[in-house]
């Protein structure tokens, strides 16, 4: 059987530490914020919500691709342009949300192609 720990710390941290702690989850908050005006916008106009799993995927590779430019691997991120002819997004492959018959294939939210 997995089990889980868990663990509860009390900080006291400096002002400089204050300073930073408030800034992470002020771009917490935001992010957040973001998707969720985001997902009840989609809700509203589709009645279904977004797909979370290309959104958590899609922040795992900014996250991934910030961790190679500090580490002086590569440029700094762009901002992904509209225009752009070859428009891609990862999904997961969980629960059965992708399928195969024959010459097609269903994808979450999108149904048979």
């Amino acid at each position: 059987m997995l089990r889980k720990k868990a663990f509860h710390f009390r900080v006291f941290p400096n002002q400089e530490q204050a300073v930073l702690i408030s800034k992470t989850l002020g771009c917490s908050r935001f992010v957040f914020k973001r998707f969720l005006a985001r997902w009840n916008e989609t809700y509203k106009q589709t009645g279904k919500g977004l797909d979370s799993t290309v959104l958590q995927t899609s922040l795992q590779n900014l996250t991934d691709t910030f961790t190679r430019f500090f580490k002086k691997q590569m440029e700094a991120p762009r901002f992904k342009s509209k225009k752009n002819k070859v428009q891609t997004y990862t999904t997961k492959h969980m629960n059965a949300n992708i399928r195969i018959d024959g010459n097609q294939i269903t994808l979450l939210k999108l149904g048979w192609q």
